[in-house]
């Protein structure tokens, strides 16, 4: 067998250190966040999405409903999909996928720079001593960077990091074709852009950012790049296809704000882009979500934009004087376009997740001129600084581990956060703290009175605690912002039939059951005002039809039994009787009404061991006691001693 040559061997060894010191610290740092809850959009992306909970058939998975956060996003549903199958909705396996998707991105990093490194441009400027510790010093400092926090440790912003990965794949396949010309990597390079399309709309730059990269670290102009790869770049450029077939059934991604044009809103990301800049340097304060809200006058923003002129201004002349410099500038400003130029994104200006690749090129670019001035002693200060960042990725991962928690974080940095105060008050409502929920989700409407989500939870609360008028308004202010969510609809329904107005629930109820044919309680919310209404046998139709699609709804049950048994079906109630004991094995009403259907069907012992039980979990129970002393008196066999 034939040895390796010194410089081979040095190589592997890098390569294998590079990648376990990768995952040890990866691990490390992120040890903290395995059990950190669902939070904000997870819930419409992972836990009620249901295109999630089968993988059969595929087009299913691969064709997410739009209003589930990751429509449009084939690939990225898919794994989560795979995450479902395998775990159901066990957070410690989604954190698992995250840090590895985070962690195989690192990896994919440091065999880039590595390679970079060694091309013609950059070999004479940092010592061939220094070369593979600095990638993988660079490639530690980015994945460790606490700003990454939200990419990986936030589940629906899988979306991120995966596209990154499939970014970074794009561009190492690249130098590897350029290195050695095969169809594997070229077909490599295709494929991963590809899935970068199918995953996250920014992917749409990577066709464009892979020419300049070849021209800036490979063939050295763009004349060369094309004469050489010019079949690669028609590839990447045809996967475009794939994010505008995706994209073409969506409606709401990228909804403008009303009151924003798109000039204004270009004005406000310049001072986005100054504070990303701010926290890839010093990144606190760290802050899971910005808000809505956005700068109040022009003159606010006159200042950052000015400043994000001349740094375009500048990067522009690099492009072509200073290539290097240059494509730093060009991969911050064209990585972040699709998300924070002018094309309004609604309800979120900013959002720290938007840095992942952007990170990237900025601490390659201080390293290596670090590595090219001081040499081994840069990568001391190097590694010191990835190391300080892996300390407060994992304070910041502290940040998370409960939603009221991170929430209460939010609102510490963000006080005039709106949508945090209607998600901690959220979050207290399921905690059933109700008078701390009714304060937080007030304030967030006081913030913002179109928040159709906070109406909803206080309609909720107020309901909760027997202010139904006031809930019955809330529910009204939730449907007229946002008419087309159900489950509104639904809660709206219910606080009307409660108090007895029967014709404004019925109407309020179809209009759930229309919305979402597949909600079973709203089918058993109509159906309890179908028969409050004096129209039971239309109530059955809808009875049935809730039990069909979830056949444990323990109070559809019990009022279908209810409604079988005032229409003499004494037998066909008997069974959703049982099926509602299994339920509620200790209601004492359930135990009479079964009792009653059994003792009128013939089965007196069976009836009468109801009634003594209903006397045990109620001994006041007047009319079970009665009915018992006559089953008794009727059959005294089965009187017991």
């Amino acid at each position: 067998m034939e040895s390796l040559a010194p410089h081979e061997t040095s190589t592997s060894r890098w390569k294998l250190l590079g990648g376990l010191v990768l995952v040890a610290a990866g691990f490390a740092a992120y040890a903290n966040s395995f059990s950190v809850p669902f939070l904000l959009d997870d819930t419409v992306s992972l836990v009620e999405n249901p295109s999630l909970r089968h993988l059969w058939p595929l087009s299913d998975v691969l064709s997410p409903p739009e209003d589930t956060g990751v429509g449009g996003r084939p690939l990225a549903n898919l794994s989560f999909a795979l995450n479902y199958a395998a775990g159901g909705i066990a957070v410690r396996g989604y954190h698992l996928v995250n840090l590895g998707i985070h962690l195989l991105a690192a990896l994919v990093l440091f065999g880039l720079l590595r390679r970079i490194l060694a091309e013609r441009t950059l070999a004479h400027l940092v010592p061939e001593d220094i070369r593979a510790p600095l990638a993988l010093v660079v490639a530690l400092g980015w994945l460790l960077h606490p700003l990454q926090t939200e990419a990986v440790t936030y589940l629906s912003q899988r979306t991120e990091s995966l596209m990154g990965l499939c970014y970074l794949l794009t561009l190492y396949a690249l130098i590897r074709l350029a290195e050695t010309p095969s169809s594997r990597w070229f077909a490599v390079a295709v494929i991963a852009c590809a899935c970068g399309m199918a995953t996250k709309e920014v992917m749409v730059t990577a066709p464009l950012m892979a020419f300049l990269f070849d021209r800036t670290f490979v063939a050295g102009s763009f004349r060369a790049a094309w004469r050489l790869r010019r079949w690669l770049y028609l590839g990447l450029a045809s996967t475009w296809i794939i994010l505008v077939f995706h994209l073409s059934g969506i409606t709401h991604r990228g909804v403008t704000y009303e009151t924003v044009t798109w000039w204004r809103y270009a004005l406000i990301e310049c001072g986005a882009l100054l504070h990303y800049l701010r926290l890839a340097v010093w990144p606190s304060p760290l802050i899971f979500d910005y808000g809505p809200e956005l700068p109040a006058t022009v003159s606010d923003l006159i200042g950052p934009a000015v400043v994000i002129g001349a740094l375009i201004a500048l990067v522009a002349v690099a492009l072509w004087r200073r290539p290097m410099v240059g494509f730093v500038g060009a991969w911050f400003f064209l990585l972040l376009a699709p998300t924070s130029s002018f094309i309004p994104i609604a309800g979120q200006p900013m959002a720290e997740h938007r840095m992942y690749l952007p990170l990237a090129a900025l601490i390659a670019a201080v390293a290596f001129a670090a590595g090219a001035r001081w040499g081994r002693n840069a990568l001391l200060a190097l590694a010191a600084l990835a190391a300080l960042g892996s300390f407060l990725t994992h304070q910041r991962n502290a940040d998370y581990q409960t939603a009221a928690s991170l929430w209460r974080d939010t609102l510490a940095k963000r006080p005039n956060n709106s949508r945090a105060h209607a998600a901690l008050g959220e979050v207290l409502l399921r905690q059933n703290e109700l008078p701390a929920a009714i304060a937080e989700l007030n304030t967030a409407l006081t913030l913002d009175s179109n928040d159709a989500k906070a109406h909803n939870n206080l309609a909720t609360v107020l309901q909760d605690t027997g202010h139904v008028d006031e809930a019955i308004a809330h529910y009204r202010a939730s449907t007229r912002l946002e008419p087309n969510v159900a489950s509104t609809h639904y809660n709206l329904g219910n606080a009307l039939l409660g108090l007895g107005r029967t014709a404004e629930a019925i109407i309020a109820l179809a209009r759930a059951v229309a919305l979402a044919p597949t909600l079973a309680v709203a089918h058993g919310g109509l159906g309890n005002a179908l028969v409050a209404a004096g129209r039971a046998p239309e109530a059955v139709a809808h009875y049935q039809e809730a039990l069909r699609l979830d056949p444990n709804l323990a109070p559809v049950h019990f009022a279908f039994a209810n409604l079988l048994a005032g229409a003499n079906r004494f037998a066909d109630a008997i069974p959703h009787y049982e099926a509602t004991l299994l339920a509620y094995p200790d209601s004492p009403d359930v135990h009479f009404n079964l009792g009653t259907m059994l003792a009128l069907t013939g089965h007196t012992s069976d009836a009468i061991s109801h009634y003594e039980t209903t006397l045990r979990l109620k001994p006041d129970f007047a009319a079970a006691r009665e009915n018992l002393a006559k089953l008794r008196a009727l059959d005294p066999s089965a009187t017991k001693p």
